[in-house]
């Protein structure tokens, strides 16, 4: 327990050390004015406010919530909206606001989960270390491949199943490309704006055809005519899909060939 804690009149201050996936890094105090620690700038936000932190035994997966409202401009509506800070890493911690040197004392950590917004406040669960318990040891058997195309498990080269398109207009979840695709090999992948408003945002891709791409969910955003992406070739994880089309078979990683529960229930005749 650092030594400024435990003084009569303590100088205590919250801060928020928020890291997006893709690099940005931002920081917010409670305290009145900006603080600076170890070289970051803490902004004082009075819009964000964590729950009551309690240390107790057990493994809770979310330790606290963090709510706020959009007071501040690095923290917009359509970045929310648009799934930029799921997933965001999280630090919070309480120092001595008249102490640029004095010892921090850590809080919580972990990841952000959903985030859901209304009108200008927004609410998000903080998942920490102990959630990774609630995952599955053990893969289950399953006909369909667990791996995710591309990924170690799976070991396909992507650098020759992606390609970067030109959206030139966008129809609800249609979105037209002025280049010609083949048909369906991009359905169950992945679409990363390059550039606009959506840049380094990825989009599932549902189907495609020879110069169109649909998409699961509508854009949060109008793209302008000219934005380019990269689409990522999909895979219905199939064992003949693997075999065939992407001859990865002996790294395919499910049971295609062991019986189903039907089998059980099967009977003589």
């Amino acid at each position: 327990m650092p030594q400024w804690i435990q003084a009569p009149l303590t100088t205590l201050a919250f801060c928020w050390r928020l890291e997006r996936r893709d690099g940005v890094l931002l920081g917010f105090t409670s305290h009145d004015h900006d603080l600076e620690r170890d070289g970051t700038l803490y902004r004082a936000a009075p819009g964000m406010v964590p729950s009551a932190v309690e240390h107790e035994a057990g493994f809770p997966s979310a330790m606290l919530d963090v709510s706020g409202v959009l007071s501040d401009g690095a923290i917009s509506a359509a970045d929310l909206d648009a799934g930029r800070w799921d997933g965001a890493r999280l630090t919070l911690f309480a120092t001595d606001w008249s102490d640029a040197e004095a010892e921090p004392l850590d809080l919580a950590a972990g990841t952000l989960g959903r985030i859901e917004r209304r009108g200008q406040a927004f609410t998000a669960a903080l998942r920490g270390p102990a959630d990774l318990l609630d995952r599955i040891a053990v893969p289950h058997c399953s006909p369909g491949c667990r791996a995710s195309l591309g990924d170690q498990s799976c070991g396909v080269d992507m650098r020759s199943r992606s390609r970067l398109v030109t959206i030139t207009s966008v129809n609800g979840l249609h979105l037209t490309v002025s280049e010609t695709l083949a048909t369906g090999i991009y359905a169950a992948g992945s679409m990363v704006l390059v550039d606009g408003a959506g840049a380094g945002l990825c989009f599932p891709v549902a189907s495609n055809d020879a110069g169109s791409l649909l998409i699961f969910e509508a854009l949060p955003f109008d793209v302008v005519p000219g934005t380019r992406a990269l689409v990522k070739e999909g895979c219905d994880r199939r064992f003949a899909t693997c075999a065939n089309r992407f001859a990865n078979a002996a790294n395919f990683r499910g049971e295609p060939h062991v019986p189903g529960n039907d089998l059980l229930l099967r009977y003589a005749g």
